[in-house]
């Protein structure tokens, strides 16, 4: 059975604009595969820690000596980790703060970056064989032609920790000028609507190679 790990990070709830895309992605992927699994990971309904002293010792001990503190540390990203490993195809859905990622996908990303389980002691990639979609909304636009597309660090940073756990084939749903939304220039729902044609595309495989932000 064909699994998809849905992670969301927006605090917006239903006025958030890159769960919009996410929801789309995910109504679009249904019909592609009836018979597939869907997990859910909202971060906002998780407790992220930061990587405190505490959790950073119990990251970098071996895990034949993790006392029981250390174990319990790492409960949470052992849980993440293990759902990212069991998905066929990923879909992560957020907004773009300052031109990043919002603070809680940052920890989720320091969860589930684990030597030993994503990423090899060489440095090199773990996970194989999956495809992630990501669905980025944001109030600028940088997308190709834009003159504040060098200012796109989401989305590179994005690709970047994704090829370095071994995920190359990602395609990015670019949710740009959602800020006329916010001014009352669009509704949330014609928003979203303009990408549906990506959305679908990318949803019928869980991403395709060769697409740009």
């Amino acid at each position: 059975m064909r699994t998809l790990l849905v992670v969301e990070a927006s605090p917006r709830g239903e006025r958030s604009m890159s769960r919009g895309l996410t929801e789309r992605f995910v109504a679009a992927w249904r019909k592609s595969h009836p018979e597939g699994r869907i997990v859910t990971r909202d971060l906002m309904k998780t407790e992220l820690v930061f990587a405190n002293l505490p959790w950073l010792q119990a990251y970098f001990t071996p895990a034949e000596h993790h006392t029981p503190e250390m174990k319990g540390l790492l409960r949470l990203s052992d849980e993440l980790v293990d759902e990212l490993l069991a998905a066929d195809d990923i879909a992560i859905g957020t907004p773009v703060y300052n031109y990043n990622v919002p603070a809680v996908l940052k920890a989720y990303i320091d969860h589930v970056v684990r030597k030993g389980k994503t990423l090899g002691f060489a440095g090199e990639g773990l996970v194989h064989g999956k495809k992630c979609t990501l669905l980025i909304a944001s109030g600028g636009v940088y997308t190709e032609g834009s003159p504040i597309r060098d200012r796109d660090i989401a989305t590179s940073y994005l690709r970047l920790i994704l090829k370095v756990i071994g995920i190359e084939d990602v395609t990015v749903v670019a949710g740009g000028n959602a800020k006329a939304v916010d001014m009352g220039e669009l509704t949330r729902a014609a928003f979203v609507q303009k990408f549906d044609a990506e959305i679908s595309a990318a949803a019928a495989r869980g991403g395709y190679p060769g697409s740009t932000a």
